[in-house]
């Protein structure tokens, strides 16, 4: 962990969990015998974006483990790891394997979903059910907006630029920071959170740089083709106002798998987790309660 930095204590004990090629770090809370929940976040963020949906699910219950993925906030540089998409999809499942987790309702955020649909299609035998926020789908890996961003990683020391521009707490408010994927104001701390990693950390922003410079719409283009072999169920908690993620895409991901529901979720942007995390922990509990009764 960083200087100076501490993680929020409602995500639960921290946990080292050793896979072949990386150790990652689990912050776990709940009942060990509960329904297991297990949180993938996108590019830029760690298991901080759920910091206020774990405690809900875990009163209700559920065994939840949020993780820090190596998208560019985590503490663990892994150097050995595949950070292509199918590569950190692979880590995932290794994760659930590990853990000897199953029927897992695995929910995903931002390019996390991306990284959860290329599971969906590789690895879905640990997975009971899924839960997609607003995500990465067809073909934007990544949207419009955050396009330029795999070219830009081929240039030396971009990554550094681009951590130290996001510094600013303006810079962090335009679109291009966090200004639309959060409708409500992000607090300085979750920012730090999210960003003193690849920011401080030489080895974190290599890990980025490697995730970065292989983002590319062939990969949930790819997986897309092959949702319609998932048929488990799949609730889509949408924002309804979302300008980077439509919930259009919502829509046409629904008309692809077999056992999806939309639930359309107002007064939010793309990270729902921070926008409406009291909506979104009432939506998985009632989904995994549901389904598990069924």
């Amino acid at each position: 962990m960083f200087p100076g930095m501490t993680r929020p204590s409602a995500l639960g004990t921290p946990r080292d969990v050793t896979l072949s090629h990386a150790t990652i770090r689990c912050y776990e809370s709940g009942p060990p015998d509960g329904p297991p929940v297990v949180f993938v976040h996108g590019l830029l963020v760690n298991a901080d974006l759920w910091q206020h949906v774990v405690p809900r699910l875990a009163e209700a219950g559920l065994r939840c483990i949020a993780v820090d993925w190596p998208l560019g906030s985590h503490d663990l540089p892994v150097p050995d790891a595949d950070l292509t998409p199918p590569g950190v999809a692979d880590m995932v499942a290794e994760l659930l394997e590990v853990l000897d987790l199953r029927d897992v309702t695995v929910v995903g955020n931002d390019s996390g979903g991306a990284i959860t649909q290329i599971l969906m299609t590789r690895h879905p035998e640990r997975v009971g059910r899924v839960v997609l926020t607003p995500s990465d789908s067809f073909e934007r890996f990544f949207p419009p907006l955050f396009a330029a961003l795999p070219i830009a990683a081929r240039v030396p020391g971009a990554a550094m630029v681009l951590t130290q521009a996001l510094r600013a707490r303006w810079v962090q408010r335009l679109p291009i920071g966090f200004g639309w994927l959060t409708k409500h104001p992000m607090s300085d701390e979750v920012a730090d959170s999210f960003l003193r990693p690849s920011r401080e950390s030489r080895e974190i922003r290599k890990d980025t740089t490697r995730f970065l410079r292989t983002v590319h719409r062939r990969h949930t283009l790819a997986a897309a083709e092959k949702l319609g072999e998932f048929d488990k169920p799949v609730l889509l908690a949408w924002a309804r106002e979302d300008r980077v993620f439509p919930i259009s895409l919502a829509e046409r991901l629904a008309e692809r798998l077999p056992d999806a529901t939309i639930a359309p979720v107002d007064d939010s942007l793309t990270f729902v987790p921070l926008d409406q995390p009291e909506v979104l922990a009432n939506l998985i509990a009632d989904f995994v309660g549901r389904d598990g009764a069924a």
